[in-house]
């Protein structure tokens, strides 16, 4: 006999658990559409106000990753590990384009199910779909092959994957339950669940760029994730990554995938940047049994690193999935390049001392490279390139960025912008590491 909605919902909302056939039935009600829109946020908004516990919060997350596919890797010929890596989201924020090669290089399987970006971050799909050709939904012997012969593809969550997550996900959108680290660890962990890993390292940003703006909400988030991950069957560590600055020298789509491509030809290695790719690139190596420790991990993704074979892998994803087959080889020839740019010339001496790196992301946005609504159509070739790094000594008149744009008026108010958003003082700051904490079981 099928529970009634409303008793779950009242369970919760008087602040008792849930056992996992209340959850279950939730679940099955999101996708057959038996709970209704209005039933499904009033336990999203119990859920936020009650909180959950960590049995729960397995029990929700094992629900949502059986409530479609589940990938089955066993008929695939993988010839490795299967292992993923996700980030909370941030500025500028491209490691996904050069962990999964070199990965991949170094003999892992990466599968990454990426999304869309909205608000102020970007999303790892719309930094490839700035690729002519590249196809983020391929078909499953497309993406077999792909996985055959790059042991890597990153593409979008199919809409058979988490389909529960995907509803419950619209509804906490529009009802203000998005900030839950419960349902967000949920959300996160069904969908990657789903997609057969072996092993997952989640970075979890902190800083003014980050959902998580302090790193009480930040280690909250991580040590959920892992504890959650590892209560389902999946091994997961997380590390908390500071995201008080842009992440490498650009933001904006096709900008950060030029950046990947010349960080994996050893011409932009950042060193935040190259600091954060190397460390959950080893952590994903010792999972995977791919590397003794930490040290033999490192030095096997420095190897595919410096020998080019990342760089190889990386170009073998993009063929594989539809791109051009000497896209690396030449990326400034197909990516879409901005017909304005325009330099942000510093307005005094000093030091850069900080900048206000959310504001930073919505004036990608604002330029056209990013969503106010899901259906907006972006325009990959706009952001920043060339974006100084606090601590910076920078002279009057020297550029903090250069914007590229449509169109003069919008370089123009970009410009003015980022002005306002890189903040320039006398003396140089103290400077916050980019690896801010470990998190394991």
């Amino acid at each position: 006999m099928p529970m009634l909605a409303q008793e779950i919902i009242r369970i919760k909302r008087d602040g008792r658990t849930l056992g996992r056939a209340h959850i279950d039935s939730f679940v099955k009600g999101l996708v057959d559409g038996s709970w209704s829109e209005s039933q499904a946020a009033a336990l999203a908004m119990a859920m936020f106000l009650q909180g959950m516990s960590r049995e729960e919060i397995v029990a929700l997350t094992q629900a949502m990753t059986h409530s479609g596919r589940v990938m089955d890797w066993s008929t695939a010929n993988l010839s490795g590990p299967v292992l993923d890596k996700h980030s909370s989201g941030g500025v500028g924020d491209k490691v996904s384009l050069m962990l999964a090669p070199l990965v991949a290089a170094c003999g892992g399987v990466v599968p990454m199910i990426s999304g869309r970006g909205l608000g102020h971050t970007g999303g790892t799909l719309d930094k490839l779909g700035s690729i002519p050709g590249y196809n983020c939904t391929p078909d499953v012997a497309t993406l077999h092959l792909a996985l055959q012969s790059a042991g890597c593809a990153i593409i979008g969550q199919t809409a058979d994957l988490a389909p529960a997550d995907g509803r419950l996900y619209a509804i906490r959108d529009v009802t203000a339950t998005v900030e839950s680290v419960p349902l967000i660890t949920a959300s996160i962990l069904s969908k990657k669940l789903a997609a057969g890993l072996q092993g997952l390292v989640m970075d979890v940003k902190v800083g003014n760029g980050a959902f998580a703006a302090s790193m009480d909400m930040a280690t909250t988030l991580a040590e959920s994730l892992v504890s959650v991950a590892t209560g389902a069957g999946l091994p997961t560590r997380a590390w908390v990554t500071d995201m008080n600055q842009v992440l490498g020298t650009t933001a904006g789509n096709a900008l950060e995938v030029m950046e990947a491509v010349a960080f994996l030809k050893g011409q932009a290695t950042d060193p935040r940047q190259l600091l954060v790719t190397r460390t959950l690139s080893a952590e994903l190596l010792v999972m995977g049994g791919l590397a003794v420790d930490e040290a033999d991990a490192l030095q096997k993704v420095d190897h595919v690193l410096h020998s080019g074979r990342g760089l190889e892998q990386f170009s073998r994803m993009v063929s594989a999935l539809g791109g051009p087959t000497d896209f690396a080889e030449r990326p400034a020839h197909y990516l879409p390049a901005a017909p304005v740019t325009l330099t942000v010339p510093a307005s005094r001496s000093g030091f850069v001392t900080g900048m206000a790196t959310r504001d930073i992301g919505l004036a990608v946005v604002e330029l056209g490279g990013g969503r106010r609504q899901a259906s907006d159509t972006i325009d990959p070739r706009v952001g920043f390139k060339h974006v100084v790094q606090i601590g910076q000594p920078v002279q009057a008149g020297e550029p903090l960025a250069v914007v590229h744009a449509a169109d003069a008026a919008s370089a123009e108010r970009a410009q003015q912008a980022l002005l306002a958003l890189i903040h320039i003082g006398d003396l140089p700051p103290a400077l916050t590491p980019v690896l801010v904490k470990r998190i394991t079981v």
